[in-house]
């Protein structure tokens, strides 16, 4: 019925027609009228109904439902009307960084988290605020993180919510004034782990993963009792050594299957092996399952982790546990022998599609390297996959007798430089993804980004603690590296992609161009809602992917909007604040500047609402564009502390001279400044005995990184 409508040019996802296809849950809110029917309790009932009157118009949880749809069956905002939209309230959050959050709403009450996990309570109508917790994580922890002091939103039950914060506290506050309940210690203290994903609760378990592949450790999974704060099961993602036996935890029939795939002492080699499951989680109650998505290899190089052999479980895998207890169940491996920092942490959506005439239910997955999969949720066999980028230099398709990837014999890295596409810059990145049951259609930012990877020679990789362990070089055949860097320059491309599950095939994408464009939201008014690397809150048709409206917010969203309900209207709404993914091409038509981050809110008819204008330019002199590593600028960190932190302060602030806001010709000379001591007669001896070329050339961008994430604020200051 629905695509009959569509080919009649009808507009098929309003009214009593499509409530009836989806089992008549819409009857009473398919109009987008009328409030919630009474005070909401966040438990199993209210999950289990999500689209009933009484809690439609909420937003309970990260992805709305456990099955992370990210759609709404709201529809008093459609694309009949949403012309009329306009801006009812904003906050500025008052910061430049990344902010990545998903707000939820429960009782018109929104709840947003921003940077170092700071809480605030907004009346989801007026924009009055009404309480904000802060869990005061220490500052040093943005540089623990690989994309700064964010956080991907909360979690909330029973009424309290959950706070994941960046260093590994889960926290559970009252809903209804911010105050602190309990907190419970997720990673040992001391090691290098982080949490930037958002809690989620199944039925009265919190569920929380960590980051920390990058810098070593080994990858786990934690559930909390969420009324107490107790522990209830730890599923380890990679094994450890196997002398020391079993853990004792609820993973160890899963390390069982996991340690013959693994050679060598692995974990000493990044002390732990990685995996971590930083993002992404769904629950299928019926099932009893929680499915993980898991991360990258550590270090990323396979031929120093587990010596060039073996699958290497569970690295950027799904993996299904129980979820009263935790213990394995299955799992699909998307990218065994990882070698090229493919982490399979982006969105997991469940969802019951009809393939070759059956219904199945199924997971559907985006991940880094490139492959649409759409996997049987109840016993992890795979039905289908396919590339949804135009170029894959990793894999030429999936193997559907054995599910494994087809490697192109250029794949694994060597120690001579190539260009791999998809990188560890991702097909998809963790921008969040929705599927809208009406159009049948998944919805995503896509990206084309090539980069550089060649392996270090054998006997020069070492672990560092704290420090990024890839086993990667970056400097070898400078010539080769120039000319691959080139065509990944020429290359680069993002956009917003309209997939088919059942066909596995484009239905439609707009271009922008470059990539960053962020988080997507359906709702039943056939509507597709994005922020833009444009600097746009943009919205098109979900069945054909016509623009419909789009306003200039001087900042690019790299989270999901929402759309809830207060006293009968819908309203949509975002966290606008631009961070945490690399572009090349960003600076193309002049420096990339950005208002501070805010958290905006849309309505029909709104007026009278405007935003600020952006101050001018500032006269201090902004850093050049950061085209170095991850790697890079971390080894350059680390450098700096042991270098130049005493006279130039410490984290590059401050000191004889603020490093972070060198002149052009600043940046010109640096070398010759550290090595060849140019400028001793002003104190600033040469370093050419304690540091190499390369070594100056690290530190140079770790200052340029440090300029490029404080020079916003900096130059706001400044005016």
């Amino acid at each position: 019925m629905l695509e009959a409508a569509r080919r009649a040019g009808k507009r098929s996802v309003v009214g009593w027609a499509v409530a009836a296809i989806l089992g008549g849950t819409l009857a009473a809110c398919a109009a987008g009228a009328g409030a919630q029917a009474g005070p909401t309790t966040v438990d199993g009932r209210a999950m289990r109904s999500i689209d009933a009157p009484a809690h439609v118009g909420d937003w309970m949880s990260y992805g709305r439902g456990w099955d992370e749809q990210r759609y709404s069956p709201l529809t008093q905002i459609n694309d009949r009307n949403v012309q009329g939209l306009g801006l009812a309230w904003f906050d500025d959050l008052e910061t430049f960084r990344g902010v990545q959050a998903t707000p939820l709403v429960v009782d018109g009450v929104l709840y947003n988290e921003s940077i170092y996990n700071i809480v605030t309570a907004y009346d989801g109508k007026t924009g009055r605020k009404l309480w904000t917790y802060d869990p005061k994580v220490g500052p040093e922890w943005a540089r623990l993180a690989c994309c700064g002091p964010t956080a991907r939103g909360l979690a909330a039950w029973n009424g309290k919510l959950y706070i994941g914060a960046l260093d590994g506290r889960l926290i559970a506050i009252d809903a209804k004034t911010g105050r602190e309940l309990w907190s419970s210690q997720t990673f040992p203290e001391g090691q290098e782990y982080s949490i930037t994903g958002a809690p989620r609760v199944y039925d009265g378990k919190v569920v929380i993963g960590n980051g920390g592949a990058d810098y070593g450790s080994r990858g786990f999974v934690t559930a909390w009792d969420a009324e107490t704060g107790a522990r209830l099961w730890k599923f380890y993602i990679v094994p450890t050594d196997p002398a020391k036996g079993p853990d004792g935890e609820a993973s160890d029939s899963a390390m069982r299957i996991a340690q013959p795939t693994w050679f060598g002492r692995f974990w000493e080699a990044a002390a732990g092996g990685g995996g971590n499951a930083w993002d992404a989680f769904a629950y299928d109650p019926e099932l009893n399952l929680v499915y993980i998505g898991t991360g990258n290899g550590s270090p990323h190089s396979w031929h120093f982790r587990s010596e060039g052999k073996g699958d290497n479980l569970f690295l950027c895998s799904i993996v299904a546990v129980d979820a009263t207890t935790g213990e394995y169940r299955w799992h699909y491996q998307e990218v065994p022998e990882e070698d090229w920092d493919f982490t399979c942490t982006q969105p997991i959506v469940l969802a019951d599609l009809m393939i070759d005439g059956r219904l199945r239910k199924v997971a559907m997955h985006a991940p880094k390297n490139a492959f649409f999969y759409v996997i049987d949720r109840t016993n992890g066999q795979l039905i289908s996959a396919k590339s949804y980028t135009s170029v894959n230099t990793w894999a030429s398709g999936i193997d559907m007798a054995t599910g494994r990837p087809i490697l192109l014999p250029t794949a694994h890295n060597t120690t001579t430089p190539h260009l791999m596409n998809p990188s560890w810059m991702a097909g998809h990145t963790w921008h969040p993804m929705s599927y809208s049951p009406l159009t049948g259609l998944v919805y995503f930012s896509a990206q084309e980004q090539g980069s550089i990877y060649s392996r270090a020679e054998d006997g020069q990789y070492r672990y560092v603690k704290g420090r990024s362990n890839s086993g990667q070089q970056y400097g070898n055949q400078p010539e080769l590296r120039a000319r691959l860097q080139a065509e990944a320059v020429a290359t680069e491309k993002g956009y917003l992609l309209a997939w088919n599950p059942v066909t596995q095939s484009e239905a439609w994408r707009v271009d922008y161009g470059i990539p960053g464009s962020g988080g997507v939201l359906a709702t039943a008014g056939n509507l597709l809602i994005q922020g833009t690397i444009n600097k746009t809150l943009a919205i098109y048709r979900a069945d054909t992917g016509a623009k419909l409206w789009e306003m200039n917010i001087d900042q690019a969203p790299v989270a999901g909007a929402i759309t809830y309900l207060v006293d009968g209207e819908q309203y949509i709404a975002i966290n606008a604040g631009w961070g945490g993914s690399p572009v090349m091409n960003l600076n193309r038509n002049g420096p990339f500047r950005t208002a501070t981050a805010k958290l905006l809110v849309f309505k029909l008819g709104a007026t009278g609402v405007t935003l600020p204008p952006m101050p001018p330019p500032s006269s201090l002199p902004p850093p050049p564009p950061l085209r170095a590593t991850e790697s890079q600028v971390i080894t350059g960190r680390a450098l700096y502390a042991e270098t130049c932190q005493r006279c130039h302060g410490e984290n590059a602030i401050g000191g004889v001279k603020d490093l972070r806001f060198m002149t052009p010709q600043g940046h010109a000379r640096f070398e010759d400044v550290v090595l060849k001591g140019i400028l001793q007669e002003r104190g600033m001896a040469s370093f050419a005995d304690v540091l190499t070329p390369d070594d100056a050339a690290a530190i140079h961008a770790y200052l340029i990184s440090r300029g490029n994430e404080d020079y916003q604020d900096a130059a706001a200051a400044a005016q």
